[in-house]
């Protein structure tokens, strides 16, 4: 194996980690600034106004996809477990 197999095999789990997170942390985003510019017309300036629906969106988004994330993650570790025959040479 060498650098160049190396770099790959993380440059793909990089990859893989940012698909995987990316959903929930979008739509954890999308929440914040609803609630911030409910926060800003309203005058409410409560801190923790936005930990619960942050927290429900979150966990409901990875109720949603887990499924999904689980194959993709499954996957990748297949793949690298296949490739372990590979390197033994």
């Amino acid at each position: 194996m060498d650098i160049t197999q190396v770099v790959s095999l993380v440059r793909r789990a990089v990859l893989e980690v940012f698909i995987q997170c990316a959903p929930p942390l979008i739509a954890a985003i999308a929440v914040g600034l609803v609630i911030a510019i409910f926060q800003a017309t309203t005058s409410i300036q409560e801190q923790t106004l936005t930990f619960l629906p942050k927290m429900l969106v979150i966990l409901g988004m990875i109720a949603l996809l887990g499924g999904w994330m689980f194959l993709r993650m499954t996957g990748y570790a297949s793949a690298l477990f296949n490739m372990i025959p590979s390197l033994a040479r």
